[in-house]
């Protein structure tokens, strides 16, 4: 007599099948979709988008020739056929069962098709389907929803039971199902949870301003590894797109380790030698001393070698950085029609970071961005609703580009234009390399200085260098020898001549 195995082997349990869930991102996050014939729970407060992507669910089906059923207790088949017509989708063929009678069903006269849950016992209602899943006999079930079950049981021991009893019918009919749950109950229905094969919650969240931020979580899948924590998600024509967490470890790309030229000798001087590709630089400074204008080179050097860079503006229009970019004398415009550069504005009210990350990774992946600015990283802060949660996605983000060989550029403004600065954010440690613009006055002008106050990679020079902003672009002046306290915004001349520029 040979005993029974107490685990399936690894080989088995990577040749279970797996069906789409009809949407990339969550597919994504399951690292393949479910796992065919189980039972599966979707959950959230009306209006989270369980509907939507369960009518996703159903259609992969369509689409793959599998006979699906959608069995309504709560929508009539008027209600979802409008959902689907908004999303540019077909229902034909999606079997629909309601439970819930339209108007003119009301009429006495008229042979009933269709029945109301409140007017039959739990025990009818889950006999009715039953026999609508024996006569379609489809592959793919979604059931919405649970709360119109839990009502007609009445206590949670009969709930249970009728859930199982659900479940069990489904166990040999080679079926995969969705259940839908809308929350109604004022307790977290944890024994739903224990019999369900895979969990997942949808959330919208109410932010103090600017659209409502919409987010999905998997809170357990038997047998399956997911993605974890939170993932980001919108609702769109054509259903939830979700965004799945980056997760900068997963993505790895071979790339040569050679600088990246900024267009301008000097600069690339300042700098021994230039930024390395896959390494990250901060600008920082005052408001309008210059930082886009200097980042604004490194993107038109690349295009002019022929590679596509991405600029991400929060702050401007791209009308006013084309406008800055002319009077520098840099062909902005040329390489955006071109589609080398790739010009972006950001809404941080109505873009989530998850959506952000996913077009850094567009950009990256799709478009083989070489060089990406971020301008700014104040306006990037405002997306983000707590400082904490920035540092460690900006980590994320950074890492990943940096694993794909991109020269990514932060941009950071501080607060004030001379004298004491304030840093709303520092992210100087995550940077390999800290380039520190400021405004100085000497002979009652107004002048700007350039240092690198870090580099990782190699070796820079350390002095202070002057830059101006002409017709011509960015020009770097020699070291300001003769100058103490400039990045103070206290600058004291030292030297006996005349300074250069105050004339």
């Amino acid at each position: 007599m040979t005993r029974p195995s107490r685990a399936a082997p690894d080989s088995a349990l990577k040749d279970l099948p797996r069906v789409s869930t009809g949407s990339d991102g969550l597919d994504d996050i399951l690292g393949g979709g479910f796992d065919a014939n189980r039972m599966y729970l979707y959950e959230g407060r009306p209006g989270t988008g369980k509907t939507t992507i369960a009518l996703q669910f159903l259609l992969s089906g369509v689409r793959d020739g599998e006979r699906v059923l959608y069995i309504s207790l709560s929508e009539t088949k008027q209600e979802l056929t409008v959902v689907a017509q908004r999303h540019g989708w077909s229902l034909q063929g999606v079997d629909i069962f309601e439970l819930v009678p339209p108007e003119t069903t009301l009429d006495p006269e008229r042979e009933l098709t269709v029945f109301h849950p409140a007017e039959m016992e739990l025990s009818e209602t889950t006999g009715l389907i039953f026999k609508e899943v024996e006569r379609i006999n489809p592959t793919r079930v979604v059931l919405d929803s649970l709360s119109e079950l839990r009502l007609l049981a009445q206590n949670p021991l009969r709930y249970r039971r009728q859930v199982l009893a659900l479940k069990h019918f489904f166990t040999n009919r080679n079926c995969t199902v969705v259940l839908l749950d809308d929350l109604s109950s004022s307790q977290d229905d944890l024994q739903l949870h224990s019999i369900a094969h895979g969990v997942v919650m949808l959330e919208q969240l109410a932010i103090d301003y600017g659209a409502e931020r919409r987010r999905i979580r998997v809170i357990k899948m038997r047998g399956i590894r997911f993605r974890g924590g939170f993932h980001d998600f919108t609702i769109a024509k054509g259903g939830l797109r979700i965004f799945p967490r980056l997760v900068a470890a997963e993505h790895h790309k071979s790339f040569p380790g050679e600088f990246t030229p900024s267009g301008n000798p000097e600069l690339d001087q300042l700098l021994g030698g230039g930024l390395e590709r896959g390494t990250n630089a901060l600008f920082i400074g005052a408001a309008g001393v210059g930082k886009s204008s200097l980042a604004l080179t490194y993107a038109i050097a690349a295009a002019e070698r022929g590679e596509h860079a991405a600029f991400f503006a929060f702050d401007e229009g791209r009308g006013t950085v084309e406008a800055r970019a002319r009077t520098l004398g840099l062909p902005l415009e040329k390489h955006v029609e071109s589609g080398l550069i790739r010009f972006q504005q950001i809404d941080p009210a109505e873009l989530s970071p998850g959506e952000f990350a996913a077009t850094l990774r567009r950009s990256a992946e799709i478009d083989n961005a070489r060089v990406v600015i971020i301008d700014s990283l104040n306006g990037y802060l405002n997306a983000m609703p707590d400082e904490r949660f920035l540092i460690l996605q900006m980590h994320e983000l950074l890492t990943y580009l940096a694993q794909q060989g991109v020269l990514t550029i932060l941009i950071l403004a501080q607060h004030g234009l001379v004298g004491p600065m304030d840093t709303p954010l520092d992210i100087s440690y995550l940077s390999d390399a800290v380039l520190m613009l400021r405004y100085f006055e000497s002979g009652g002008s107004v002048r700007r200085a350039l240092s690198v106050v870090k580099k990782r990679s190699g070796n820079h020079e350390h002095t202070i260098r002057e830059f101006r902003l002409g017709s011509t672009g960015v020009k770097l002046g020699p070291p300001l020898t003769n100058f103490m306290g400039i990045f103070s915004g206290n600058p004291r001349y030292t030297g006996t001549d005349i300074p250069e520029g105050s004339a």
